[in-house]
């Protein structure tokens, strides 16, 4: 796989959340959210879902993605930093840091060892 699908695809995953995290702020309901993004892009459920999964995204599809999200021709191409936390991630971790200043030193024992439960039940 070449890096520019690598690219591409972390990109339209990123405007994805983007989007959702839009939509959801906005009161849509969560069910369904990848098929209205897909309508809102122009494209098919079925099509979304290959991309998603591993399916390259051409020029053509790239520029009308890109137009459909309101972002210049070749944003899909370029490389971002992937580990910049998102908007509702920055405010995940504004609450945690809050709410770890507000407790004592048992509370902090106890958050520590619920997330471990959260993060070790995932792998």
């Amino acid at each position: 796989m070449t890096e520019l699908v690598l690219v591409r695809r972390r990109n339209v995953l990123a405007l994805f959340q983007q989007w959702a995290e839009s939509a959801l702020r906005t009161g849509a309901p969560p069910r369904g959210l990848e098929q209205r993004f897909a309508a809102h892009v122009e494209i098919s459920p079925s099509l979304w879902s290959q991309i998603k999964a591993s399916r390259p995204i051409g020029d053509k599809l790239a520029r009308q993605i890109e137009q459909h999200c309101g972002k210049p021709a070749g944003w899909l191409d370029e490389a971002r930093d992937a580990d910049a936390p998102s908007p509702a991630e920055q405010a995940f971790l504004a609450l945690a840091l809050q709410a770890w200043r507000a407790t004592n030193a048992a509370g902090r024992r106890e958050m520590r060892r619920w997330l471990k439960g959260v993060v070790g039940g995932r792998q």
